[in-house]
Parts: structure tokens; C-alpha cells; sequence
């Protein structure tokens, strides 16, 4: 009988996970489209009484521009969005108004991390997405995406480098990028160094992997392969829909970034739709997507070709929402915690890798990844730690790493969860801005570029501010 209660407890845990998310997504997707619709009827409304006013633009007589300063690239996470989808909503709730130079990119929600981070260097520096000859063809989809008719930051060189901050597997996907700029990865453009990246800082960086993925259906055995019965599966049956019914105006909307799989109704008809249905084809058959990466065994696949480089400024923000109590780790909070990810916290402070499986890593302890922010363990965001640790420091205050060293991970430990600095900025208040607003003077006071001419008496301010 105990046996019977298992895996009915499962799917019942399946079903509250599923409609939890459902009703979040669809909380999110109204609320984009009732802030659009309010938009449009108040600039209809005030047409009329709007008078038009010519603005003369103010030489600048030698001062710095916008346009000199390097930009502020945020680069999303899973499920994420950047400016021009969900109308009006911010993923990064408005903190991109923090500066005068922010771009917000829109990436692949669903897709790899090195999918990603190609799509990123071509937003930046314009032209057509090009995946790469060789790896199109391991994952079977098109080697050429998106053009982008105008880069970003079509100067974007050594000597005009750029800042990234990352949330959740967006840190991830700018490591990867800088490696792939070492690396000279991309075709027609040799000059590629990783010294294009000034700075880059994570918050809620997914380094190392998490456990909840498989809570949501990797196998842990292998960290590539889904449970036959998962959250994920449903995820993965629901994208291969949308992708397939190929509805314009929606996908405009939103998209999960599949379009080099081709899985449109008008490119596969409908056995192609059943082969991706049955997992024969597409982005989750190739294993090309983003939760095997986001396991332990794939994150460690992929920090085994990164490097901490020696000229770049590191800096990560790690979430926890777990305390201890008479040596069990718990939630620390009810009422602080979003109720989406509540029961997460908790799931994730049970987690007990399979005594019949190979630990993920030598070495490896389940009390080690207890602590948790409901979607990443903590210790998989402080800094790269496997399969090698890269040099860090824990900072307590912001003024106890000054003057900032490059090549070094400063990490710091905030009280939240995964999505406290995201999407919602009220539920934040005080800690959004905190936050947001020392990310910004560190990569605009204290993260100097070589190439910019800086006076004598700005750098000891600065380094003694």
C-alpha cells in the first residue's frame, strides 16, 4: 500500500507544480497585455491635447556623451524576455531607466546557453546569426538565425568593451560568450579577444548548476535525459505546440527562441509535429536546450573550457531564502518567499541525490546544496567551482574590496529569492534599488577602462570612495 502512495503523492505534486506555473505564466502574460492595452487607449485619449514641441539638441562642447560610455548589457535567464516582447513589461523591472546606457537583449528563453551566447554577439555587433557549421549539424538545426540589421554596439572592440550583468543562467551565457570572444569563435571576425568584456556581474548566477532540475524531470543519473512524467515533459509538449502552431502576433509576444529547429506547422506539417511529439526531432531530442545545461553534470561540461581572465572585473549577488534550525536547513521565511517558489525552497532543502547513481562530482555532499533561493542552490552562485575552484572573496560590505582586483569572483550573499529582482520590482522595495543601484556605480565609478583617459585625482576618489 505504502508503495501505491509514492507516486500518487508524485503526481499530485506534478499537478499543483503544473498549475502553480500555468497560473503564474498566464499572471504575467495578462498583465503585459492589460499594461499595453492602457497605454494605447491613454496615447489615444491624449492625442488632442498634446501640442508638439521641437527639441534643439545642445552641442555638448567636449563633454562626455552617452554615447562614450560603454554600455550595460542585462542579459536575462530561463523563461526570460528582453525589450520588445511582452509590450511594455521589464524582465528586469525597470532597472535598465538606472543609467543612460543600458541595452536588455532578447535571447532564446528555452535555448542552450551556447545558442544564447552566439545570439548575443550578433545583437551586439549586427548580422545574421550564425551557430556554427559543426554544431548545427551535431543538434540538427539551421547554422543561421536572426539578422540583425544593426548591431547594438557595432564598435564593440578591445577598445570599446562592454559590462554584462546576468540573472540566473544569463551569468552563464556571457561566460560563455567571453570564452567564444578567447577563443576567436566566430567566423569573420579574427580580432575577437577576451578583453571585449569590461566587467561582468551576476545576480542569482547559475555557475554550477542546480538540483531543482531534476525536481522538474532531468534524470540525475545522467543530467541530459528527461522522466518519462515531469514537469518538463509537459513544458516540452506545450513549446512544441506553441513553436508549431507558429501564430505571428504571439510569437511577437513572446517567443522561446526555437526558430533555427524550424518546427513551424508550414516547414513540418504535421508528421514533423508527431517526430518532435515522440521526441525523434527537435531542440529536446539533440538534448540542445537549456535544463542539461543547468544540471550539475552539464554545468560541469561546460565550466571545464571557461576561464576567469585576469583583466575582467567579476562580481555575483548569491540568493538564499534557507536558515538553519537545530541543524536542519529550512525556509526562513513564509510571508518573504514568492508562493510560486515556497514549495521549492523547501523540495530543494530535502534534496537527496540517488544512493544507486554516481555522484554528480567527487567530492560531492547533499548537505552542500541545501541552501537555496527556490530555483538555484547557493553554492552554485557565489562563483565557478567545479570541476575547479576560481579565485574568489566573500565581501560583507561593498567598500571592503575596494580598490576592485580584476580576475577574482567577488561574491555576496543577499536574503531573497530567484525572482526578487526580477519582473516585480515593489516586492524588492528598498533591497531593488540597494542592489541595482551599486551594480551600476561599480561598473560606472569603480571598473575602469584602460583605453579611457581618467585623471590622477578621479582614480585614488574613486578607489578610496
Amino acid at each position: 500500500m505504502f508503495r501505491l502512495w509514492i507516486p500518487l503523492l508524485q503526481l499530485v505534486e506534478l499537478f499543483l507544480s503544473t498549475m502553480v506555473h500555468m497560473l503564474y505564466g498566464f499572471y504575467i502574460f495578462s498583465t503585459a497585455v492589460a499594461g499595453d492595452l492602457s497605454q494605447s487607449l491613454a496615447e489615444y485619449f491624449s492625442k488632442s491635447n498634446t501640442n508638439i514641441e521641437v527639441v534643439v539638441k545642445e552641442p555638448t562642447n567636449g563633454k562626455t556623451s552617452v554615447d562614450d560610455l560603454p554600455p550595460i548589457v542585462l542579459v536575462h535567464g530561463i523563461f526570460g524576455f528582453g525589450n520588445g516582447r511582452l509590450g511594455g513589461l521589464s524582465y528586469f523591472a525597470g532597472a535598465e531607466k538606472k543609467d543612460e546606457r543600458v541595452l536588455v537583449p532578447d535571447l532564446g528563453s528555452l535555448t542552450s546557453i551556447y545558442d544564447r551566447a552566439r545570439e548575443l554577439f550578433y545583437y551586439l555587433k549586427g548580422g545574421q546569426v550564425d551557430y556554427g557549421e559543426e554544431h548545427s549539424k551535431a543538434y540538427g538545426h539551421s547554422q543561421f538565425g536572426r539578422i540583425y540589421e544593426q548591431g547594438q554596439y557595432p564598435e564593440w572592440d578591445e577598445d570599446h568593451p562592454i559590462h554584462f550583468v546576468g540573472h540566473s543562467a544569463g551569468a552563464q551565457v556571457v561566460r560563455v560568450l567571453q570564452q567564444m570572444l578567447a577563443d576567436k569563435a566566430f567566423k569573420g571576425y579574427e580580432n575577437t579577444s577576451e578583453n571585449w568584456v569590461l566587467s561582468i556581474t551576476s545576480v542569482s548566477g547559475a555557475f554550477n548548476g542546480t538540483t531543482r532540475t531534476y525536481y522538474d524531470g532531468m534524470q540525475p543519473e545522467d543530467g541530459r535525459t528527461m522522466k518519462p512524467v515531469s514537469l518538463l515533459q509537459l513544458c516540452r509538449i506545450g513549446v512544441i505546440i506553441y513553436d508549431w502552431l507558429d501564430i505571428a502576433w504571439l510569437k511577437n509576444y513572446y517567443n522561446f527562441g526555437f526558430d533555427h529547429f524550424n518546427m513551424s506547422r508550414r516547414k513540418m506539417g504535421i508528421r514533423g509535429l508527431v517526430e518532435c511529439l515522440l521526441g525523434h526531432s527537435g531542440p529536446f531530442a539533440s538534448e540542445d536546450w537549456i535544463l542539461p545545461d543547468l544540471t550539475i553534470q552539464g554545468s560541469i561540461k561546460l565550466n571545464y573550457h571557461l576561464r576567469t581572465f585576469p583583466n575582467t572585473y567579476y562580481f555575483s549577488y548569491a540568493t538564499k531564502q534557507t536558515k538553519k534550525i537545530m541543524g536542519c536547513t529550512v525556509p526562513s521565511s513564509i510571508l518573504s518567499i514568492h508562493p510560486m517558489l515556497f514549495l521549492r525552497v523547501f523540495q530543494m532543502t530535502q534534496w537527496r541525490h540517488p544512493s544507486d547513481a554516481t555522484p554528480p562530482y567527487k567530492g560531492y555532499r547533499d548537505e552542500d546544496w541545501q541552501d537555496n533561493d527556490g530555483a538555484l542552490n547557493t553554492i552554485s552562485m557565489t562563483h565557478p567551482r567545479l570541476p575547479i575552484e576560481h579565485p574568489h572573496r566573500l565581501v560583507e560590505k561593498d567598500s571592503d574590496c575596494l580598490p576592485l582586483q580584476p580576475g577574482i569572483w567577488y561574491y555576496k550573499m543577499v536574503e531573497g529569492d530567484h525572482i526578487l529582482f526580477i519582473v516585480n520590482r515593489e516586492r524588492a522595495g528598498v533591497k531593488f534599488d540597494l542592489l541595482y543601484d551599486s551594480i551600476f556605480e561599480r561598473c560606472r565609478k569603480h571598473v575602469f577602462n584602460k583605453k579611457l583617459p581618467t585623471m590622477p585625482n578621479e582614480i585614488q576618489h574613486s578607489h578610496s570612495s
